[in-house]
């Protein structure tokens, strides 16, 4: 991980979750790091020929949560219990109140740090969750899967438009802002191509969402 980066020391705080070798999400994962390969973003999203969307999106929240995984590891030390709230910066100031219907059962403020914890924690569990993700081949997806692909994909870009607001000097000095540019671009284009957050909700990074659409237009 650390030779990803380039950087001596890369912290990460959850284990990732890896798609099961053999299984029908990994040949997809497969084709979807050639297809990534090829630099085409736009192609790398779209769903293959003949294949089942809600595996394809199960593939990519896998990844998308390891990148995320290991882009806010490097950050840790800087992401400190004093950021009172999960916070961005923009046009308007965003602030996220964290609830996940278990410990936190109303909106609750928490320190930037352990928001991020408890995110990370809750996705984690989802995906390693049998009756929501499953791996074994012929295993049906829940029938409110897409419902919760969007809360998913939903909470996991607030880290990702935290780290641009609030950390993104530190991004800059580890030398690792082109990693974190193409993994959000990769995301924002998989968001974008199965409309899976309302759009007021990646308004805090209204800025870079339109640059990347109007670059990836002008190919």
């Amino acid at each position: 991980m650390s030779a990803f980066f380039g950087i001596g020391k890369t912290r990460t705080f959850k284990p990732r979750k890896d798609v099961p070798e053999g299984t029908k999400q990994y040949q997809l994962r497969k084709y979807a790091e050639a297809t990534l390969g090829s630099g085409n973003l736009r192609l790398a999203v779209r769903l293959p020929d003949g294949e089942d969307l809600n595996e394809w999106l199960a593939v990519h929240a896998v990844d998308f949560f390891n990148h995320l995984n290991m882009l806010y590891g490097t950050v840790t030390e800087f992401c400190t219990p004093q950021e009172a709230t999960l916070t961005v910066s923009a046009a308007t100031r965003y602030e996220y109140l964290w609830e996940d219907g278990v410990r936190y059962k109303k909106a609750t403020k928490l320190p930037a740090p352990e928001y991020v914890d408890a995110l990370m924690n809750w996705a984690q569990g989802l995906l390693d969750n049998e009756e929501i993700f499953p791996s074994e081949m012929g295993k049906p997806f829940p029938k409110n899967f897409r419902e919760t692909i969007g809360r998913l994909f939903r909470r996991l870009f607030r880290v990702y438009a935290h780290l641009y607001s609030n950390h993104f000097d530190h991004i800059c000095a580890l030398g690792i802002e082109a990693h974190l540019n193409t993994s959000y671009r990769h995301f924002f284009l998989f968001v974008n191509e199965f409309d899976l957050v309302d759009k007021r909700e990646l308004a805090p990074l209204d800025e870079l969402n339109e640059a990347i659409l109007a670059e990836d237009k002008g190919r």
